[in-house]
């Protein structure tokens, strides 16, 4: 086990960097050959045995492309004059929704914008966010939402890299944008016209350097403007850039199939019916907020918009709102579990919350049940569309003592309805692991909500489709119920005196601990034991503990090997998706030196 997984960490972790003045072939182009395979459709030169059956014809009348666009429009018709968005004063109807949509997709046009083109948005959850995931793909371009928590210079790399013709940027973010602009000018790059997300009067003007202004942009287009459908299921709708945890974030290709495909599975899994009111707590630029952009335009739900997410305004939010569902990565559900009295409201009905990104500790789920919340647990990754398995709640479980659910609700679970399978295999040998619940092996995705590759990165995409599956680069086990658990990322097992030693299972004991708020686990390294697990605790307010007391907690919980030898107390760096930055801290660990 030990040899497998070092050469597997050797082999996965291998990435390319992205250099500015590489970025020299138009993205059409790339985008053209995404969508050259025929086969999705039933073209190109794949076998179509249903022809030999007389009487049969596709046309027009059967076969039309899937796409999400598509839920926009049944919205406006089945849910016309019932609430799509709220935000703060503002809020529309699904008929006014769908017509800014289109007159949106027509100022694009307007300017420029034709199929294939990248449209980029630097933006939080606003309105303006929630109509460019209809309108990009309405003016038949490619909808590419950047993370608003990028500096100026990865917002340049990003740009130039997609080849961005225009990006739309909120107002609080414009000083980022114009930094990013200026790096592209230096490289040379053409930099992308700049559409800036107003709000209220105080607001910039728009300038020669940002000519336009959202709501006077989109009132230049027209309601009659004639939707450029996809040609083929297999056209891009989106490039989402993967986190950029460990390296330079990768450009993740989903199309028009797998968006709707995954739409209605995530739609399924998070018990979602018809008319909802979702609290947007998931950044919408994260996998296009888990396809649930489009997904609650399917259901004729809500939308209620946040800019800055607190537990104040979460609370405050359901109950104002009667809120049914919303989303939200483990950290929001720890913010929102360690929130003072002060905060919390009462909750009058049950909300369903759909949690994922990192795996959760149990006891979170026991305190937000505790609250008033239904947690559903997702599991996937920016390559699956977001949500790629999820652990349904089995009626048996609910004999066991509270502690034991927790236990179980934090498996990943089994694929959703648009995946074909999702298993643990050995990533050399790619033979399936025994279902005992104790061999490790990598969590391997097939199906229709598998992204379509990388963006200018074959030699990547190659990589990560090799075996005819999608390898994730994570390590689990299978319960014999078929059910998966992470036990962590193949890049973070500790290897200690020959143990593999998982820090999600440490990560669990110090979440126990009651003064720990956050806490993390890398490797240290060490001249005897090669390394030992070096924790990052961040505390509860109102409490004092040393690491001694806290490593002996973890030697109380679990074998001595696995208890942390080394605990520092900080913040821990986060992505804006809520990933802890566990790069940052195997660096600070690296720093130490050995312990021994």
């Amino acid at each position: 086990m030990h040899r497998f997984l070092l050469s597997s960490f050797t082999r996965l972790v291998t990435t390319r960097t992205y250099l500015l003045r590489s970025f020299v072939v138009p993205s059409y182009r790339y985008f053209s050959l995404f969508a050259a395979d025929g086969d999705v459709d039933g073209g190109g030169d794949a076998p179509q045995p249903w022809k030999s059956m007389e009487g049969l014809r596709r046309c027009s009348a059967n076969h039309m492309p899937l796409s999400p666009i598509n839920f926009l429009e049944r919205a406006a018709k089945v849910y016309r004059d019932r609430t799509s968005l709220v935000y703060g004063c503002r809020n529309f109807t699904w008929n006014q929704t769908h017509q800014r949509c289109l007159k949106l997709a027509s100022a694009l046009s307007q300017i420029g914008i034709s199929r294939g083109d990248v449209v980029s948005t630097l933006a939080p959850n606003v309105p303006a966010m929630y109509e460019l995931h209809f309108a990009v793909p309405m003016a038949g371009a490619v909808l590419c939402t950047l993370n608003s928590r990028l500096d100026s210079a990865m917002v340049s790399v990003l740009l130039a890299h997609a080849e961005a013709k225009i990006l739309f940027v909120d107002h609080g973010l414009l000083e980022i944008a114009r930094g990013a602009l200026d790096l592209l000018a230096k490289t040379n790059t053409k930099p992308p016209i700049l559409v800036l997300i107003s709000e209220g009067d105080d607001d910039p003007s728009p300038t020669s350097i940002v000519p336009y202004e959202y709501e006077s942009f989109l009132e230049t287009g027209h309601i009659e403007f004639e939707i450029k459908r996809p040609k083929s299921e297999w056209d891009p709708i989106s490039v989402n850039y993967t986190s950029g945890t460990t390296s330079r974030p990768k450009g993740v290709v989903y199309s028009h199939r797998g968006a709707y495909l995954n739409t209605i599975a995530t739609l399924f899994l998070h018990g979602m019916q018809s008319m909802p009111v979702y609290l947007w707590t998931v950044p919408m630029f994260h996998c296009n907020g888990w396809c649930l952009t489009w997904g609650v335009a399917a259901q004729g739900g809500t939308n209620i918009c946040m800019k800055n997410v607190s537990p104040s305004k979460i609370f405050e939010n359901i109950a104002l709102h009667n809120v049914t569902h919303m989303g939200g990565a483990p950290t929001v559900l720890n913010m929102i579990v360690n929130s003072s009295v002060k905060e919390q409201k009462p909750i009058s009905h049950k909300v369903v919350i759909c949690t994922g990104g990192s795996p959760p500790p149990p006891q979170i789920f026991l305190k937000m049940e505790e609250l008033g919340f239904s947690v559903t647990h997702l599991y996937g990754l920016t390559e699956t569309y977001g949500p790629g398995t999820y652990c349904v709640l089995k009626p048996e479980w609910e004999s066991l003592p509270p502690e034991e659910q927790s236990k179980l609700k934090a498996r990943q679970g089994t694929q959703h309805l648009g995946l074909q399978d999702v298993d643990i295999l050995d990533p050399v040998t790619m033979e399936k692991v025994p279902a005992d619940g104790k061999t490790m092996g990598e969590v391997m995705f097939r199906g229709n909500t598998v992204m379509s590759g990388y963006f200018k990165d074959s030699k990547a995409t190659e990589e990560a489709f090799k075996g005819g599956w999608f390898h994730s680069g994570d390590l689990a086990v299978k319960h014999p119920d078929g059910y998966i658990e992470v036990k962590d990322r193949l890049k973070d097992i500790i290897i200690s005196g020959g143990e593999n030693i998982s820090t999600i299972q440490v990560e669990t004991v110090l979440y126990s601990h009651p003064a720990v708020l956050e806490a993390a686990v890398v490797a240290r390294p060490d001249n005897h034991w090669g390394q030992t697990p070096c924790a990052f605790v961040k505390l509860k307010e109102g409490f004092n503990i040393d690491a001694q007391e806290l490593i002996l907690y973890c030697r109380g919980h679990l074998p001595h090997y696995m208890a942390p030898k080394t605990v520092i107390f900080e913040e821990l760096p986060r992505t804006s998706t809520g990933k802890i930055q566990k790069y940052i801290l195997r660096e600070k660990a690296k720093a130490l030196g050995s312990l021994s």
